[in-house]
């Protein structure tokens, strides 16, 4: 008697999201999110962060692989959000950036989505808020650059 084939091998894809921000306990609140949450709206996908604290080291690590998605804090100094939107704006394929912000107010929205963010989180950071923008960002991401199939590129060790 023939055994049946063994299923295929299942591989999750990593999503990388590079968070810009100075305050560590900021990385920390995501790693955590990032660690526990169940990606409904993304499954099979691994969610991983890459944290930096300025502006100048996210210019080095946007150099050296690709985000689809960035967290950067408003109050980011040296250096602004708005600095680093036009930093990633000639790039191919440019991530979209997620401002995030302890006064996440009308103005600042308005503000953001008017000059090319995505969206804006607020802080502290909320386990569903924060799961549901990354989600529906990634979507909007894939569907723009990716066409919604196959990525075009994937960074080195199968990391988008």
């Amino acid at each position: 008697m023939k055994k049946p084939p063994a299923p295929a091998a299942h591989s999750a894809r990593t999503i990388t999201v590079l968070c810009v921000d100075p305050v560590r306990e900021d990385h920390a609140a995501l790693e955590a999110i990032f660690r526990g949450s169940p990606w409904i709206f993304c499954p099979d996908s691994i969610w991983a962060l890459r944290a930096c604290e300025s502006l100048r080291s996210a210019s080095i690590l946007l150099c050296s692989g690709q985000f689809p998605l960035i967290l950067c804090e408003y109050d980011l100094r040296p250096g602004t959000w708005r600095e680093l939107l036009a930093l990633v704006e000639p790039l191919p394929d440019p991530p979209l950036v997620i401002v995030t912000s302890r006064v996440a107010d009308e103005r600042l929205w308005a503000e953001a989505l008017n000059l090319g963010a995505y969206d804006v989180l607020a802080k502290p950071f909320d386990r569903t808020e924060v799961t549901r923008v990354l989600s529906m960002a990634w979507m909007h991401w894939t569907d723009q650059y990716r066409g919604g199939g196959t990525p075009k590129r994937v960074a080195a060790g199968g990391a988008l």
